[in-house]
């Protein structure tokens, strides 16, 4: 499979970046970012990644010929809202997300389309949260779209492993916290407290499966990446 990453260098980017290029079934990795992805993850000795570092996501014409005959796109990039206006987060979250699936459907379309999304979001776009709205905006749009398979994942408190790190301060201050009520709860809680090895994992065999449109709640990620 030749794949197609959006935000590897978040954290979800990160674990999904790993387990992608650890995949036998993967001949190619296709990280498309405002910035390159350093240091470069272990568990590459083919040599798949490659790197399309570009500025205005917004323009990527000229990246066509490369983004070609994909098999899928994890779609990774992502941003929190604290602080943010509703229409400065919707141009990055709803509109920076179809502008870049608008531009690949037509060269690609038997993907699969893998969008990650959160926990609470609103698929009614009529809710109080302004973050679930425009999330639930952007589903609804996806699936609107005839790709082969739109799969919606949903994560909500999720732990990073090998060495996966958000790149939101708060965040990088809170898991150390965190972290041992996590390693006691997790084993009680299978498939609600997630790792970023299971979303990655779950991004890849929604790849082989192809099983239509799905929303993919915690539980749902967890079970798919067991398969």
């Amino acid at each position: 499979m030749r794949i197609l990453i959006l935000g590897a260098t978040g954290m979800v980017g990160q674990g999904v970046l790993r387990e992608t290029l650890l995949a036998k079934d993967v001949s190619e990795v296709i990280s498309l970012a405002r910035s390159p992805v350093e240091p470069l993850p272990p568990g590459d000795p083919a040599h798949k990644l490659t790197q399309l570092v570009h500025r205005d996501l917004f323009d990527l014409d000229s990246f066509i010929p490369q983004l070609t005959n994909l098999d899928a796109c994890f779609f990774c990039l992502g941003l929190s809202s604290l602080g943010m206006s509703e229409a400065d987060y919707s141009h990055i979250t709803y509109d920076l997300t179809l502008s870049v699936a608008k531009m690949l459907l037509p060269h690609n379309p038997m993907m699969t389309f893998v969008y990650v999304s959160g926990a609470g979001t609103d698929s009614t776009e009529q809710g109080k949260s302004m973050w679930a709205r425009v999330k639930g905006k952007t589903e609804n749009a996806l699936l609107d779209m005839p790709f082969k398979a739109t799969y919606l994942f949903r994560p909500g408190v999720m732990q990073p492993l090998h060495g996966v790190k958000s790149k939101t301060k708060a965040y990088r201050l809170l898991y150390p916290l965190m972290w041992p009520f996590i390693t006691v709860l997790k084993p009680l809680m299978p498939g609600v407290i997630l790792t970023t090895e299971n979303v990655a994992l779950a991004m890849l065999n929604a790849a082989r499966l192809c099983e239509g449109d799905k929303i993919m709640e915690s539980k749902d990620i967890y079970q798919l990446s067991r398969r």
